[in-house]
């Protein structure tokens, strides 16, 4: 069926649509989440009476058109609440990571004017408590939990719509929407940024709108889908795909209580799709190798043969658009015996996962492509609210990003950036005008990325234009490709290069502790820490190895010559992060100055004495 009604122009029209549509359908929910260890489904009635309360509440208490609204909250039913409240009023959603600190809070509330924050619960109220009084527009707080006791100018979401409700028993003229435009915003998602002060991108209806049309064309859902919810609704690739795009289908959205609980919830609510992360597919690729590791040999066997008949099967069909018949019969032996127990663990409806956020490893698309669990990796920035590609599920090519979604139009520019234009674009950064026409130049986004269209029209993403390292020497070399060469490895969790300015490449390694424990247990050695262990000679040689292995697949200029092993991972907590998680170059090179300096010095001395 696809979209409800293909011809909304707002947010608030495609809201009231499906309202309209699924309201007296029972057996029918936009929702659902965990309630004492067990799935429950929110009807889309309460949902819209609940929407018709928080709206009357918020309009009651001075929020008007183009105001500014905040919302600081994990994913839940009440950010669902929340955001149709916002722009039913005609209001701005102004999202917030409730992994930031008060500090950056404190920022993006004042940059934009926010006049009111809907929070989660104690944790985000007392950030919010804390920097209160430096927010001079701030005058409405709503926490979404109980309060167990009453807080002055501090309203708990459940009181908030029993007194809206009372009021449009009063004033029933509150009920009336505020005419919304295409062209209003209706978001500002603060960018996080790997260096600098976060930006505001002023989305609008029509920016969202549009790009909800263009991926419904893509990825055919309708009622009988669900997702699985669990990146941050603060992130436009969640809320976008993840919400808006289901929402609009009339598909389930089911709330993951966790990311350590995926696994659980996927057999739960058996999705037909689910948005994504790179990060997912390795831990999940780890899983199941482990598991399998574990079996008798003549399992590990078939598996094996499963698995290289899967590659074959679907390098075939690639090549030649056909399979052979002695082929397909082996394929269809391998699903029974394999794939389909292991597409059973994530619920067995599993259509698609769809990759972003990052760079997907080939290697790891096509491995689950082996198994015959198809991967969409697209792409696009927040400023285009976000999606610009995706792989069709037709024809996936792993390595690349797809082609352009049916409104989008790219060029590269002559360095090899990727410009785009379209309706998706946003209108601008929020009051940074100098911003804004850095980034659009006669109508086109220049995105930052490197990368090449080939023959059948697929983005191949190279890497980001800021990351490209200028040696010493003047050799401009891409990171991300060697990155990913090292990234291979099952003993590397997390991986930068780096050598600006420096007269070689160094590799900053973040190991599997998981997989290097496991190898020390094998091996018989013992270590109190982490630090213990990557300093241990026979862990080292792991990685000595793996840099030559490496290195001898690379022109002369982009061979890596040294490591540097970290003993504590990359995360948004120790700011090394953002909340997308990209990873903070500048931040991570700052912190460990000092021994890059040390490994640097010593290969100087070796080059220098060769």
């Amino acid at each position: 069926m696809g979209l409800i009604n293909p011809e909304f122009s707002t947010l608030t029209e495609l809201f009231s649509s499906v309202f309209s549509h699924y309201r007296d359908q029972e057996g029918k929910f936009p929702i659902a989440r965990k309630v004492n260890g067990v799935y429950e489904p929110i009807p889309y009635m309460e949902l819209e009476e609940d929407v018709k309360h928080l709206s009357a509440f918020l309009k009651h208490n001075g929020i008007n058109p183009q105001d500014r609204v905040a919302i600081l909250s994990e994913n839940r039913p009440g950010w669902y609440l929340s955001d149709m409240a916002i722009l039913n009023l005609g209001a701005i959603n102004v999202p917030l990571y409730p992994s930031l600190p008060p500090n950056q809070i404190e920022y993006i509330l004042n940059n934009c004017g926010a006049k009111a924050i809907i929070l989660s619960n104690t944790l985000q109220l007392g950030k919010v408590l804390s920097i209160w009084q430096n927010l001079p527009d701030l005058t409405l707080v709503i926490i979404m939990n109980r309060l167990e006791e009453s807080m002055e100018d501090v309203t708990d979401l459940n009181t908030a719509k029993e007194q809206g409700e009372r009021l449009l028993e009063e004033k029933p003229w509150l009920l009336e929407k505020a005419p919304v435009n295409p062209e209003d915003i209706a978001t500002i998602i603060y960018t996080s940024g790997t260096t600098g002060l976060p930006k505001g991108v002023m989305l609008t209806h029509r920016n969202i709108c549009e790009n909800v049309k263009s991926c419904s064309t893509v990825i055919r859902l309708d009622e009988t889908d669900c997702g699985l919810s669990f990146l941050p609704l603060s992130h436009a690739y969640e809320r976008t795909g993840g919400y808006y795009l289901l929402f609009s289908c009339g598909a389930s959205i089911y709330l993951a209580e966790s990311i350590e609980t995926i696994s659980l919830n996927m057999s739960e609510a058996r999705p037909t799709i689910i948005f994504t992360v790179p990060r997912l597919f390795d831990r999940i690729k780890m899983g199941i190798l482990k598991q399998i590791s574990s079996e008798k040999p003549i399992k590990q066997k078939v598996f094996n043969w499963a698995l290289s008949t899967g590659e074959k099967y679907h390098k075939q069909l690639a090549e030649k658009g056909h399979v052979q018949k002695i082929l397909s019969i082996r394929h269809t032996l391998a699903d029974k015996l394999v794939y389909h127990k292991i597409k059973a663990k994530f619920g067995g409806r599993l259509r698609y996962f769809v990759s972003g956020g990052a760079a997907l490893p080939q290697k790891i698309g096509e491995f689950f492509q082996a198994l015959d669990i198809p991967i969409l990796e697209g792409f696009g920035l927040t400023e285009t609210a976000p999606v610009t590609h995706v792989n069709r599920p037709e024809k996936i090519k792993y390595g690349t990003v797809g082609p352009p979604v049916s409104n989008v139009q790219v060029k590269i520019a002559d360095d090899g950036e990727i410009l785009l234009k379209g309706p998706n674009i946003m209108k601008g950064y929020w009051k940074d005008e100098e911003a804004t026409n850095l980034v659009i130049q006669d109508g086109w986004f220049h995105t930052g990325d490197i990368g090449e269209v080939d023959r059948d029209g697929y983005l191949k993403i190279t890497d980001r234009k800021k990351h490209i390292i200028v040696t010493s020497g003047g050799k401009n070399i891409a990171p991300m490709p060697i990155e990913n060469l090292v990234a291979e490895s099952p003993f590397v969790d997390q991986v930068i290069v780096i050598g600006e300015k420096r007269p070689f490449l160094i590799a900053m390694i973040v190991p599997d502790f998981i997989k290097l424990k496991e190898y020390a247990a094998a091996e018989n050695i013992t270590a109190s820490s982490n630090r213990e262990l990557i300093d241990n000679k026979n862990v080292q040689q792991i990685f000595e190895k793996l840099i030559r292995t490496v290195s001898r697949q690379l022109a002369t200029h982009e061979k890596v010559r040294k490591y540097l092993l970290i003993d504590e991972a990359f995360t948004v907590e120790n700011g090394h992060m953002t909340p997308t998680l990209k990873l903070k170059r500048k931040a991570i090179t700052m912190k460990y100055a000092a021994e890059i300096d040390k490994v640097y010095n010593t290969l100087n001395m070796v080059y220098n004495t060769e």
